[in-house]
C-alpha cells in the first residue's frame, strides 16, 4: 500500500498524485493507493497519515515537497520505505516566508499558516536517517523553490536520482511512476 503525501497548498488533484493513481489503476493496483487532502496543521497531517498507516498497512510513502518532509518522519517512525520528490529538508525554516493567509491550490479554500505550524514542523525534523537505504530521493537541479543540494546532503546513503534542469514540480515525474510503484514492491 502506498500513501501519497502532497506538498504545501497542494492536494490529491496534483499532477503527480493523479499520474500515480492513473498508472496504478492501469496496472490493476488502484486499491493500493491512498492520497488524502492533508490538513494545514502539520500535527494534524501527521496524525491523519499515522491513522491511515495503521488502518491500511501502508508499506511505502511517496511525498512531494512538504509531503517529503512528512514522509521522512513517518518512514523513520514506522520503519517504512519512502520516495521523496523534491522534498522540503528544513520545512520549519523554508516555510517561515509563508506565514499568514494561504489558499489551497485546487479547492481555493483559504487557511492561515501560523507560527504554531512552524513549531509543529520543527518538532518532526529528522536530522539524521537511521536507515537511509529505505529512501529514494528524486530531485531536479532546476527546483526554483528548494535547493536540491540540501536534499542530496540530507539523504546521503539513500538511493538518489538527481536530474539536470526541471523545476519544483518535478517535470519528469511521468518517467518515474512505474519505477516508484516497483520500489513500493507492488510489481
Amino acid at each position: 500500500m502506498i500513501l501519497y503525501l502532497h506538498g504545501f497548498t497542494s492536494g490529491p488533484q496534483s499532477h503527480k498524485a493523479q499520474a500515480l493513481a492513473g498508472r496504478m489503476g492501469e496496472r490493476g493496483l488502484g486499491d493500493f493507493l491512498l492520497c488524502p487532502q492533508l490538513p494545514a496543521s502539520p500535527r494534524e497531517a501527521i496524525a491523519l497519515a499515522t491513522q491511515l498507516i495503521g488502518q491500511h498497512g501502508v508499506t511505502t510513502l511517496v511525498g512531494s515537497s512538504l509531503g517529503g518532509y512528512y514522509s521522512t518522519w513517518l518512514a523513520e517512525t514506522f520503519d517504512l520505505r519512502a520516495v521523496l520528490v523534491n522534498p522540503a529538508v528544513v520545512a520549519h525554516l523554508s516555510l517561515q516566508d509563508f506565514l499568514g493567509p494561504q489558499r489551497w491550490l485546487y479547492s481555493g479554500e483559504s487557511f492561515d499558516f501560523t507560527r504554531a505550524h512552524v513549531e509543529e514542523l520543527r518538532a518532526i525534523e529528522v536530522p539524521v536517517l537511521s536507515k537511509p537505504e529505505r529512501f529514494w530521493l528524486l530531485v531536479e537541479e532546476g527546483d526554483e523553490t528548494l535547493d536540491y543540494r540540501q536534499a542530496v546532503s540530507r539523504y546521503t546513503g539513500a538511493r538518489q536520482t538527481v536530474l539536470p534542469g526541471g523545476d519544483h514540480s518535478f517535470t519528469r515525474w511521468d518517467d518515474y511512476v512505474d519505477p516508484v510503484i516497483d520500489f513500493a514492491g507492488l510489481s
